[in-house]
């Protein structure tokens, strides 16, 4: 096949799907990055066709095909049909975050007596990794078991500013029940942080398809951390009784999130750290999104001790996703398992410390059914 026919066959592949496909998973390239790199893309499927694509480059969520109550599969994760887009603009559709997921004042944290710098890539702090952080490498694929993949990385010594080497290994399952599950693990050589998560902008309607303000949302946290200037924690857990953050029962997106709430306008929207009830350490459902229209459910499952419930409020319309859609403010919403914002600078908040005798676990499942 020549390169001038890839992206169009890349895009069909992505874009058609057999409604009964045979479950299994299979591997396609997906271009090269700016230095020659190749990409590919694996392609997991269960015998109810539901389909997750996910890129090496960044470990990305690049397509998750779901049927909804009438059995029609659509899309339901915001992106684009090519590498090429990831590589000019992307938001962190769909990729695997880290080393450290979410935000860290200034750039800079203490660990052992010593102080280490951080990129600082959102205003004055560090965001997500940095400015090459885990999304923006290409990671090692194997397929495991006809049902899977696993994505490996070895982020070095100094890479962003953070200490130790580390080998981190993500593995993405797709199973029978149409639950896409998410195991990381990482071991390192010094004392370093690590929060791994995913970052997917859902709509379950389907990606384009609008906002996401009727989507009604549960999540099982009585408290969450509100946050200053720069959406940084100030320490606190507030409850959310009484506020525009209770969604300890099932509340729509839109029903109060352009309240005249200083929490909400810090965010201009919902992008705020949930405490989860449950347990840390644990597998325990942290929420339950609900799409009336079309019937589809997600639910989040998670070890974490938190997660950060984001509505896409930064999206402007700029980008052109997936089969020519523009992503405009709130058409996504994400909920990404975690330790809390901060925490490196925050002793109070459940610790992100990994050491050479104690490997990092995580798992986070989404499942998806009907309604």
């Amino acid at each position: 096949m020549s390169d001038s026919l890839l992206p169009l066959a890349l895009t069909a592949a992505l874009l058609v799907v057999p409604a009964f496909a045979a479950a299994g998973v299979a591997k396609r390239p997906f271009g090269k990055t700016a230095d020659g790199t190749p990409v590919e893309l694996y392609v997991l499927t269960n015998a109810a066709g539901v389909e997750v694509a996910i890129a090496t480059y960044g470990g990305i969520v690049v397509s998750l095909k779901t049927p909804d109550r009438r059995g029609t599969l659509a899309d339901v994760v915001l992106g684009y049909e090519t590498l090429e887009g990831y590589l000019k603009n992307s938001p962190y559709f769909g990729a695997i975050v880290g080393r450290y997921g979410n935000r860290i004042a200034q750039g800079k944290f203490q660990l052992n007596g010593k102080t280490f710098t951080l990129a600082r890539n959102d205003g004055d702090n560090h965001l997500h990794g940095g400015k090459k952080g885990f999304d923006r490498v290409v990671w090692k694929g194997r397929e495991l078991d006809n049902t899977g993949v696993e994505l490996s990385y070895l982020s070095k010594d100094g890479e962003e500013g953070y200490p130790g080497n580390l080998r981190v290994t993500v593995v993405y399952t797709l199973t029978a029940a149409g639950e896409l599950k998410i195991d990381y693990s990482a071991t390192t050589d010094k004392d370093t942080v690590v929060n791994l998560t995913n970052h997917s902008y859902f709509n379950l309607v389907g990606q384009g398809e609008g906002d996401v303000t009727r989507h009604v949302v549960m999540i099982n946290a009585d408290r969450f951390t509100p946050v200053g200037p720069g959406l940084i924690p100030t320490g606190e857990l507030r409850s959310v009784k009484g506020t525009p953050f209770d969604f300890t029962t099932p509340t729509a997106i839109g029903a109060r999130i352009d309240l005249d709430d200083p929490q909400i306008q810090l965010g201009r929207g919902y992008d705020h750290n949930f405490v989860l009830n449950s347990a840390g350490g644990k597998l325990a459902k942290a929420a339950e999104v609900v799409e009336s229209r079309v019937g589809r459910v997600l639910e989040v499952w998670t070890t974490e001790p938190g997660v950060q419930f984001y509505t896409g409020n930064f999206l402007d319309g700029k980008i052109v996703g997936k089969a020519g859609r523009t992503y405009q403010r709130r058409y996504g919403f994400c909920l990404e398992t975690q330790h809390f914002p901060d925490s490196p600078n925050k002793p109070a908040f459940p610790s992100t410390v990994v050491k050479p005798a104690q490997p990092y676990r995580s798992t986070t499942v989404y499942k998806f059914s009907v309604r």
